[in-house]
């Protein structure tokens, strides 16, 4: 299902997932939520809850994920709101195009993750999401970190194997809903090896993910 919007621009259904590219290599995941005139709404990732470099005029991407293909839609934040359930407010700057440059969608979660400090202090957390360009992880115990800060991360990706990256925090943010500790974004460059395994392990994912939608419904 397509819904029309201003002009050129044509959307995915609301509430499709949508990726909102807020940086080299690193994207976060979020949701078509409205279609007014010639903007269109979006949930707040919750990794961004206070973003003190996003004002309204700031450009980014953002693309969805319909099969065999990405569409990169070209956006201006328009508004952000000061209330919860906060949304942003975008407006298509060109016309939405299909890419074949690979897109870091991000899936997964569950899996154990070790981490090291460049002082070796050694930290364990559970994996959010991963991407090829950069991961989300929860840990249970605030920790003194710092965004720039760098970081060496192991997790088991199901099948796919055991991958070890060296990466540079992104945020550190306290976790959402009451529950205690730290949310950490990590953000790392790929060899093609490793590359390689995420995506198998986010694509595994994603046709999951799909069954389960199409088991309940």
């Amino acid at each position: 299902m397509i819904v029309a919007a201003p002009a050129t621009t044509e959307l995915p259904a609301l509430g499709t997932s949508m990726f909102l590219v807020l940086g080299e290599g690193v994207n976060f995941r979020s949701r078509l939520e409205s279609i007014d005139g010639d903007t269109f709404t979006v949930a707040a990732p919750l990794e961004t809850a206070n973003p003190a470099v996003l004002v309204p005029g700031h450009q980014f991407d953002v693309f969805w994920a319909p099969p065999r293909t990405r569409i990169v839609l070209p956006t201006r934040l328009v508004a952000i709101s000061d209330e919860a359930p906060f949304r942003w407010t975008l407006a298509p700057t060109e016309a939405p195009r299909q890419s074949n440059r690979r897109e870091f969608v991000r899936g997964g979660g569950g899996a154990a993750v070790r981490m090291t400090t460049e002082d070796d202090r050694r930290l364990d957390g559970a994996l959010l999401d991963i991407s090829e360009g950069g991961l989300r992880c929860w840990i249970d115990e605030p920790v003194k970190l710092t965004p720039g800060d760098h970081l060496r991360a192991t997790v088991q990706l199901g099948d796919s194997g055991e991958a070890e990256m060296s990466g540079t925090i992104l945020t550190v943010r306290e976790a959402p809903h009451g529950d205690p500790g730290q949310h950490i974004v990590l953000t790392f460059n790929t060899e093609e090896s490793l590359a390689q395994m995420i995506r198998l392990y986010v694509m595994t994912w994603e046709i999951n993910e799909r069954r389960m939608s199409q088991d309940a419904a």
